[in-house]
C-alpha cells in the first residue's frame, strides 16, 4: 500500500477462482532496486510452481502493461528477468518487450536483462492483434 501511496504504482495478488488462493502476484512497481533505469515503472510478476506455464503470468502481465499505458498513463514500462529464468524471457517477447539493457543488480553478484515496452511499439502491436477480455470475477 505504500507504494501505491509514494509510486503510484503497486503489485496485486493473483487469486484462483476455484480454491480461493493466493498463486502469486503481477503489477506495476518502480524498479527502486536498479537506480540506472530510473526514472522508469517496471511490470512484474511471480507464479507459484504448480500453476506455471497456463499462460497466467502473460495474462496478468497484459493486464498490468495495458493498465499502464491506458489509464496509467505511462510512455514506456521496463521488465526486469535474470537470464536463467527463460520463461520470464518468453513473456516479455509475447508482450512486445526488446532488449533495453545488460546490467548487474546492485544487490546481487547477478547478471540481469532489462527489457522495454514503448507506448508507441504497444499501440502497434494492438492494431495488428484483437484486445483479450478481462473478467472482474
Amino acid at each position: 500500500m505504500a507504494r501505491y501511496e509514494t509510486d503510484g504504482f503497486g503489485i496485486e495478488a493473483l487469486i484462483d477462482r476455484a480454491s480461493g488462493a493466493m498463486i502469486g502476484w503481477a503489477g506495476l512497481a518502480v524498479p527502486h532496486f536498479l537506480p540506472e533505469v530510473l526514472p522508469a515503472v517496471e511490470v512484474g510478476w511471480r507464479i507459484s510452481g504448480a500453476y506455471r506455464g497456463r499462460g497466467l503470468a502473460t495474462e496478468a502481465g497484459r493486464a498490468a502493461v495495458d493498465w499502464g499505458f491506458t489509464v496509467g498513463g505511462l510512455h514506456r514500462i521496463v521488465s526486469i528477468y535474470e537470464p536463467e529464468n527463460l520463461a520470464s524471457g518468453r513473456v516479455m517477447e509475447h508482450l512486445g518487450f526488446v532488449p533495453y539493457l545488460t546490467t548487474s543488480h546492485p544487490d546481487r553478484d547477478v547478471v540481469v536483462v532489462v527489457t522495454e515496452l514503448t507506448r508507441q511499439r504497444w499501440e502497434e502491436r494492438r492494431r495488428d492483434t484483437p484486445a483479450p477480455s478481462y473478467s472482474a470475477e
